[in-house]
């Protein structure tokens, strides 16, 4: 089995069902069903290998959301080749080192991203603009192809089944300096669908709504699931919070993947009658439930999971703030800085057990070291992530272990955000933390001592070169909020600096 087989049982079983409804903020609705949308798909795909692109393929896709990447990651299924999906608040580097490491001989990009993408990939990788009309200034002067001139009605070469070829990559943060190509085959993606599909219970009957980036994990695996069930999916743009509910009640939309901002952002706005039975987080929130008239699902996942390893059940949702329990579908570990099983009260190191490619990522690309590093001697994927389990067996997230942010919902390294401090020629030594937010939940502050060159300037122009230099280097997430400068670090063991006590000197950002 593979995703391609999964969607043409549904095409065969239901062909006329909605399987996709753009909702754009401006403009009318698009509705595909379950054949059109394989059949864009697949013409899409024969365009795609009329120009030479082939099985194992890689393809760079750098748009928001739109029926343009839905099509492009689908027709890449179609003719075997792997979308990789970057985040569209990448800056140019971060662009052009995701060219380096992966060489797609494709690039797939909106206009605004065309002249970034076009520099990243170099001439000889092809390039394909979406939109229509294509003009302007945003792709003046370059060499590419309409997205609408991509499809053809030639026949495509027929494509064994094979849950082990690759299916998507994306990259994602951790504590080295740069993000890693996390690699999904076709067996992950069913797994991540069907296992989500089961924890919620879902029917083709169910409806979800996608505002979340489906550049992102998150969404990928929230269309998944919704193809795995044979349901429908609302597109948004982007989330909006003044739009969601009214989207939600219009569609009929029984549920929907949250992250903790998303939460905040609907509070306290008003509610109409609708049909969501189920939100997913990061942890129960019984308010939430109370004020949305919902039920609140709690799913710990991360990218290199697929799927959530750790869920609570629709009818035991747990107690207030809960991540769940430990899913059957996994092996789930909780153990102590010694090694040791942690009890319950106690706090420990996650540690997840699968089987790579189906239940847990295939590989970080061209990464084999950090590959073999997330994995500990009895193939177990170290989470990063402290947890606490209570007497019934309930787990609730600590902190992270790795030197790890979560910024509005994308996972940030503080290591790569210091590198490019460190590259300012002004610092001795930084430290990047986690400062408490109202509604992003963390945003990264920053810690410098000076060196010479430092010191002869003032602390303003310190603090806007760096910060400039921040800017051009990072996506805007990953901006310091706040730059402090300071003589002399606090250390722990080994002449660590002590990062706990430089969190504890910053308040909590409670507005903006």
């Amino acid at each position: 089995m593979d995703v391609i087989w999964l969607l043409e049982q549904w095409v065969e079983r239901q062909p006329d069902k909605t399987f996709v409804v753009w909702a754009p903020f401006e403009g009318a609705e698009r509705h595909w069903s379950y054949a059109e949308m394989a059949g864009y798909a697949k013409q899409f795909a024969s365009g795609l290998h009329a120009r030479g692109v082939r099985a194992g393929d890689f393809v760079l896709i750098h748009s928001d959301n739109s029926p343009y990447f839905l099509t492009a990651w689908f027709g890449c299924a179609y003719v075997g080749a792997v979308p990789v999906t970057i985040n569209t608040r990448s800056v140019a580097d971060n662009v052009k080192y995701f060219a380096e490491v992966m060489e797609p001989v494709c690039a797939i990009a909106q206009p605004g991203y065309a002249k970034m993408v076009r520099e990243a990939c170099g001439e000889d990788t092809k390039l394909i603009v979406t939109g229509e009309p294509i003009t302007g200034d945003e792709v003046k002067g370059l060499e590419f192809e309409s997205f609408a001139d991509i499809f053809s009605n030639d026949s495509l070469p027929a494509l064994p089944t094979d849950p082990e070829r690759n299916f998507a990559v994306q990259f994602t943060s951790g504590t080295t300096s740069r993000p890693k190509p996390t690699v999904w085959t076709n067996a992950n993606a069913l797994w991540g669908g069907k296992s989500m599909a089961m924890n919620m219970r879902l029917r083709r009957e169910d409806v979800t709504l996608i505002s979340m980036p489906l550049f992102h994990a998150n969404a990928q695996i929230t269309l998944l699931t919704a193809l795995w069930s044979g349901g429908s999916v609302v597109v948004h743009p982007k989330f909006s919070a003044s739009r969601f509910w009214n989207t939600c009640a219009k569609h009929g939309v029984t549920w929907v993947s949250m992250i903790p901002f998303a939460f905040k952002a609907l509070k306290g706005r008003p509610v109409p009658k609708h049909n969501v039975r189920i939100m997913m987080g990061l942890e129960r929130l019984p308010e939430a439930e109370k004020e949305f008239g919902v039920q609140t699902m709690a799913l710990w996942g991360m990218t290199e999971t697929v799927a959530s390893s750790i869920v609570t059940d629709p009818d035991h949702p747990g107690p207030a703030g809960t991540m769940g329990r430990p899913s059957p579908l996994y092996g789930v570990e909780v153990r102590k800085k010694d090694g040791s099983q942690a009890g319950p009260g106690e706090e420990g190191l996650l540690f997840i057990h699968g089987e790579r490619g189906v239940s847990l990522f295939k590989e970080y690309y061209k990464h084999p070291e950090e590959t073999q590093k997330a994995f500990d001697e009895n193939g177990a994927l170290d989470t990063g992530d402290v947890v606490r389990i209570d007497e019934n067996g309930w787990m609730y997230f600590v902190n992270r272990d790795k030197d790890m942010l979560r910024v509005g919902g994308e996972n940030v390294a503080a290591r790569e955000i210091e590198i490019a401090i460190n590259d300012s020629g002004l610092v001795m030594e930084s430290a990047v933390v986690a400062q408490k937010h109202y509604m992003l939940g963390d945003v990264p502050a920053a810690f410098i001592s000076l060196n010479e060159a430092g010191k002869v300037l003032t602390e303003e122009e310190v603090k806007n070169k760096v910060m400039a230099l921040c800017r051009e280097e990072l996506a805007d997430f990953k901006v310091p909020r706040s730059v402090h400068i300071v003589n002399d670090f606090p250390r722990s063991t080994l002449d660590r600096i002590a990062k706990n006590k430089l969190r504890d000197q910053l308040p909590s950002i409670e507005s903006d």
